[in-house]
């Protein structure tokens, strides 16, 4: 039976992924830090940071694992027709910051949060460094959208998003796929199954099937197959949908 490990801040190591709890599905361990080597490190894993404000800094790695292939997003008739009236426009790394923010703010009439403030300042270094990437979703020059999360060679791991108008959410992670698509990434890591990414065609796979394929995504010495470091043009959403490639 496995036991929960504590992590020291001076050690950078986990544990293997597989020696996560049946229940809580996937909590591998506790403590350490969010320093970019350490995140990094976990991604590289398979395992990511969870935990709300007042909890020790928690780590999981979940079995089954929900993920999205970038060319197979479930694109409804009524998302193809919202995307041809142009409502919206898309853009890609122009406000980390503001994403964030947005994703952390409160929802569902509850003040908790499990993005806290050291969460969003890791996240937005990573930004920094080039490791952590955003879409954003804007109604004119107001953003009303977006998600972001971190890549690993071919992989994107998405963290959270976020929606102020309809189909806002629903933008994003096709604009995402668009992005991802044409720079050849193989697989969206979501984490957790949700009823709404289940409806945008992501499945659930085995952690040791996740694993393995995240070992393909992310051979030793691979570089970021997300390689501008300048933040993209605004783009019309009939645009992106004319030029998105569907299975």
């Amino acid at each position: 039976m496995s036991a929960l490990s504590w992590l020291q801040r001076d050690r950078l190591w986990f544990p293997p992924a597989q020696h996560a709890l049946q229940a809580p599905n996937g909590l591998l361990a506790g403590g350490g830090d969010l320093s970019p080597e350490r995140l990094l490190l976990a991604y590289r894993s398979g395992i990511f940071p969870w935990y709300s404000k007042g909890q020790p800094l928690l780590w999981w790695s979940p079995d089954p694992r929900t993920v999205l292939q970038p060319n197979t997003m479930h694109v409804s008739r009524s998302l193809r027709r919202f995307l041809r009236s142009n409502r919206l426009q898309v853009s890609h790394d122009r406000d980390f910051a503001g994403v964030i923010a947005a994703c952390a703010a409160p929802r569902d009439y509850t003040d908790s949060t499990w993005i806290t403030d050291e969460m969003q300042a890791a996240y937005i270094e990573l930004h920094r460094r080039g490791h952590a990437h955003s879409i954003e979703v804007w109604q004119q020059d107001t953003l009303v959208g977006g998600l972001y999360g971190v890549v690993i060679g071919r992989l994107f791991c998405g963290e959270s998003m976020f929606s102020r108008v309809d189909n806002a959410s629903k933008t994003a992670l096709f604009a995402l796929c668009h992005y991802l698509q044409q720079r050849r990434f193989m697989l969206i890591d979501c984490q957790m199954p949700t009823a709404h990414l289940d409806s945008l065609g992501a499945c659930n796979i085995s952690r040791n099937g996740y694993l393995a394929q995240l070992a393909e995504c992310c051979p030793p010495g691979q570089p970021s197959a997300w390689p501008e470091s300048s933040p993209g043009e605004r783009v019309d959403t009939a645009w992106l949908l004319e030029h998105t490639r569907h299975d």
